[in-house]
């Protein structure tokens, strides 16, 4: 019951000083906001991240010639290695009992064009058929390649989301010819819609089969990555040995020679952006947790701004009985009431204006309860620590004193 009486005597002279209490609670609300929106955004972000990446599947892993690269001098080093073509994907499957399925993919770039329209810089990928059961992506509509297609070298291709909005505004994509270069290919399906990073769709592309694309961009459909699936996800340590085995036999590595090849999981790439994005990640939320630290700040300049305007009602309050705990915890109330007031409204602005940024970014998610509890949790602390020292100087005040105060 005392509490409750604390919490309406802070509500009701937090009331009453409507401007400062609104003026303080701004501030509160303008930090909170940056933190939560950014946070948002953060985290809607790297989710988007994992889902974009486990389109690769979750027990499979891929075999490439360079990996990731983070240098020049990495990129020359490993230009010196021996290119990878499809022709291993039969001593994998062999030597491999931990591999489900081994397929390939080759990679290159071109215009696409339908009637008259074009889209230029498109990504083209070659695929074994298999690769549709490696990977997770999804049949949006229409089908995606048979062994015969790719036996018979067809003509055929399975697009993204954003060759349809760019060439097929208005009409329905499939069995319609399409330009890749200056091939003419028919339209089999459409991918259901993958997403970005960091504001980059991943749904420009158009796959073909991997023999049908060696015949039109010769070299650049010989080099290729190979993609396997693992039995399982317990097993997708061993495959990987397995292959590395295989690999190293059949690219005649020696012993005591590094792999002449690199071998990556969905989990490593996310790894390496999330290493290489840390320290921005941390700066953005870092500037604007300085706005919080100045608006708890401000809240302790207003609660001492109280305690001496209150000074005699401090004294009347002692002197009939209140004592330095009632006092201490009454102006405590005061300062978690401007506080967590900021944080509700801030974690609300925040969320929202996390989710407008992710809309522009194209990206598919909402804020999760993290930022609600973040802001809550932010402004409780910051109206605790902000309201310690004007209440225990309010406690301590003499009532004597407090009483004969001008």
């Amino acid at each position: 019951m005392i509490g409750l009486a604390l919490l309406r005597e802070a509500m009701s002279a937090v009331w009453g000083n409507k401007l400062r209490s609104g003026l303080t609670v701004l501030g509160m609300v303008m930090g909170i906001t940056s933190v939560i929106a950014i946070v948002s955004a953060v985290e809607g972000m790297q989710s988007n991240m994992e889902n974009v990446l486990a389109t690769m599947g979750e027990n499979s892993f891929q075999v490439t010639r360079f990996g990731i690269i983070t240098s020049y001098s990495e990129y020359e080093e490993k230009s010196r290695r021996k290119i990878i073509t499809r022709k291993l994907i039969r001593p994998i499957r062999e030597g491999c009992e931990a591999c489900e399925e081994v397929g390939a993919e080759a990679y290159a770039s071109a215009t696409l064009k339908y009637k008259s329209t074009s889209m230029r810089g498109v990504n083209i990928e070659g695929h074994t058929p298999n690769i549709f059961d490696i990977s997770d992506f999804e049949v949006g509509s229409g089908r995606y390649f048979s062994e015969e297609d790719e036996r018979l070298h067809k003509n055929v291709a399975f697009i993204g989301l954003d060759v349809v909005a760019e060439l097929f505004p208005d009409t329905e994509p499939l069995g319609k010819p399409i330009y890749i270069g200056a091939r003419k290919y028919i339209v089999i399906g459409v991918a259901k819609k993958i997403g970005s990073i960091f504001g980059q769709s991943q749904d420009g592309f158009a796959y073909l089969p991997l023999s049908t694309m060696r015949k039109q961009f010769g070299e650049r459909g010989e080099r290729v990555n190979i993609r396997i699936k693992a039995v399982s996800r317990e097993r997708l340590e061993e495959a990987m040995d397995q292959t590395r085995v295989v690999m190293r036999s059949s690219r005649h590595v020696e012993y005591d020679e590094e792999d002449d090849f690199t071998i990556l999981t969905p989990d490593a790439i996310l790894g390496f952006i999330n290493n290489i994005t840390k320290a921005f990640r941390f700066i953005v939320i870092l500037l604007p947790t300085l706005s919080i630290v100045i608006g708890g700040i401000v809240i302790m300049n207003i609660m001492l701004v109280s305690v001496t305007e209150r000074t005699r009602e401090i004294g009347v309050r002692k002197s009939i009985g209140a004592s330095s705990s009632n006092i201490r915890t009454q102006f405590l109330y005061e300062s978690l009431v401007l506080s967590i007031v900021g944080g509700i409204l801030g974690a609300t602005f925040g969320s929202l204006l996390g989710g407008v940024i992710l809309q522009l970014m194209d990206i598919s998610a909402n804020p999760t309860m993290l930022a609600a509890i973040l802001g809550v949790g932010i402004s409780t602390f910051v109206g605790i620590v902000s309201g310690m020292y004007p209440a225990m100087k309010a406690a301590r005040l003499d009532p004597i004193q407090a009483l004969s105060y001008e």
